[in-house]
């Protein structure tokens, strides 16, 4: 059973609180999105389109970080790890 608020205050934060969990969704997403796409690049072998999207990785990261959707460490980490990677290549 759904516990519906009956106070102001907590109505208030209820629809804070569930726009807020759908624009951290959207922020991680987008960050997920980035990584998949440079995993299908580095797996087929395309070292320069995996490379044309690290900007993108970390701007996504640095976004999501910034907004406290993912910690900044964790931004760092995931840039660090890829960036790595299609060095690697």
């Amino acid at each position: 059973m759904i516990e519906i608020p009956n106070i102001r205050s907590a109505k208030k934060r209820l629809r804070q609180s569930e726009k807020r969990r759908g624009l951290n969704r959207a922020r991680k997403a987008a960050l997920k999105r980035v990584v998949k796409q440079i995993r299908e690049h580095i797996a087929s072998g395309k070292k320069e389109e995996a490379r044309l999207l690290l900007p993108q990785l970390a701007k996504a990261a640095d976004k999501a970080a910034k907004r406290h959707a993912i910690h900044k460490n964790k931004a760092s980490r995931v840039k660090s790890r890829w960036m790595k990677k299609v060095k690697a290549l």
